[in-house]
């Protein structure tokens, strides 16, 4: 199994709070110079090594992405490995996307066994776990009608359309339709070009413009700037995260969500709650608006929906449903059997009481104990988020710290303005494993006065 070459081996005892199961002791597994491999089971099949691999990519691909530089080829539960069969404790779930991590035996027996059945024929035909999985998320959500897509920036592109086209349906001889949408400063609702007018950071949109116009951007959480541009009657949808990942995991408050829905239903304007990253399970409710009582007329759903398979859905109220007729949207991949077998898989999973539960519990005390160790540090400024999507705000990059932890052996992002460490771990995560990951941030802190 390899070795540990700097352990820390004495138990530390954690002072006495109710969310951290009183006076716990637990020992730190944390450490700088991680060597540790991986068991026979999921030793990777591939011959290359990651230097290989990397050079390879640098050839063959379009250079959009800033890669770490690790090649992941093997993943069982919250642990991933590269080539050489050095463990990783993933605290980035892709993404917000493996909810229920790498290799989950109910997901993997879900995609075998419609692998064997059937796994694409389009929307020409119907297919029965699209429907299926359809009329789980109808009743266990606000929603009436559900339209798949393959991904939530395609999720996005869809409430767009919806939004502008309900519009029309609900005001056809109006002499000037209502088009505008508002959007909010750290949003982030994709990368396609209607999605990409509604993020908010000027370096994303600002080479591909001009972009789809009709967006006000306005201060995420400002009540009343929000309300008066509501009330102009120009609004066709207001896009909005309950939290913002991308943006930094800052969460709404519920008076600012309540009174957008407020001006939304006084002007005829849509509600459209983005829970791409953090719908479905994510905060420990399972969808994050339950947290604000708040119900919208769409919500886009991606990320974790199908555990690692694309797919992207948009959830939409009768009225919306109305507006939408034959050839008015459609997509050739979205909705198939495969994926959606997959996502009925992780839905049935996520959606226990007792499974949200444990989200919750295992939240709380994840971020009480990185207040506790991390908190009392120079460079930290807030420890935030809800369930297990927590943000740990600097007053520096988190790059470094980034760094030191991936050589460490933990996985974690960046969000934000780039100093914004972002967790977003598998919702199966044990608490032994958020200690170890504590440990290593902690064991890694120093990088940030190196660096910066």
């Amino acid at each position: 199994m390899g070795s540990l070459q700097h352990l820390l081996s004495r138990p530390i005892s954690v002072p006495f709070s109710p969310n951290l199961n009183h006076r716990r002791s637990f020992f730190a597994h944390a450490c700088l110079n991680l060597d540790v491999h991986a068991p026979d089971s999921v030793k990777p099949k591939t011959h290359l090594k990651s230097r290989e691999v990397m050079e390879m990519e640098g050839k063959v691909l379009v250079g959009t992405y800033a890669r770490n530089p690790v090649v992941i080829s093997s993943g069982k539960g919250c642990k991933l490995y590269d080539p050489e069969g050095r463990e990783y404790l993933d605290c980035t779930s892709g993404i917000a996307v493996n909810a229920l991590g790498h290799g989950d035996p109910d997901w993997v027996k879900a995609v075998v066994e419609q692998a064997n059945l059937l796994t694409h024929v389009s929307n020409v035909f119907y297919s029965v776990p699209q429907v299926e999985l359809a009329r789980r998320l109808v009743a266990c959500s606000f929603a009436d009608r559900v339209f798949f897509s393959n991904s939530g920036t395609e999720a996005n592109e869809a409430a767009i359309k919806f939004a502008r086209k309900y519009q029309r349906f609900t005001n056809p001889d109006a002499k000037q339709q209502v088009t505008e949408f508002i959007s909010f400063s750290n949003s982030f609702h994709g990368r396609t070009m209607g999605a990409l007018a509604l993020t908010s950071k000027e370096n994303y949109r600002f080479p591909f413009e001009p972009v789809m116009p009709g967006v006000n951007f306005l201060e995420y959480g400002n009540v009343q700037a929000a309300t008066e541009l509501i009330k102009s009657g120009r609004i066709a949808a207001v896009f909005v995260e309950p939290i913002q990942g991308e943006g930094g995991i800052y969460s709404a408050t519920k008076e600012f969500l309540q009174s957008l829905r407020s001006a939304c239903d006084d002007a005829g304007s849509l509600l459209v709650f983005d829970e791409v990253q953090c719908g479905l399970g994510r905060t420990g409710y399972l969808w994050a608006h339950e947290a604000y009582g708040v119900v919208p007329d769409i919500m886009t759903l991606a990320k974790p929906l199908a555990g690692g398979l694309p797919i992207g859905a948009a959830l939409v109220s009768e009225k919306v449903a109305a507006a939408i007729k034959y050839g008015d949207h459609g997509s050739t991949f979205a909705g198939g059997p495969l994926v959606c077998n997959a996502a009925i898989a992780v839905l049935d999973k996520i959606s226990k009481p007792d499974f949200l539960a444990s989200v919750s519990k295992k939240g709380e005390y994840f971020k009480e104990l990185l207040m506790h160790k991390l908190g009392g540090n120079s460079h930290v400024r807030e420890v935030r988020g809800l369930g297990l999507i927590i943000g740990i705000e600097l007053d520096v990059s988190a790059s470094p710290l980034v760094d030191a932890c991936r050589d460490s052996g933990l996985l974690i992002l960046t969000a934000g303005k780039g100093n914004v460490v972002r967790l977003v771990p598998p919702l199966i995560i044990s608490e032994q494993e958020l200690e170890r990951a504590v440990d290593i941030m902690v064991e890694c802190l120093p990088a940030l006065d190196k660096t910066n």
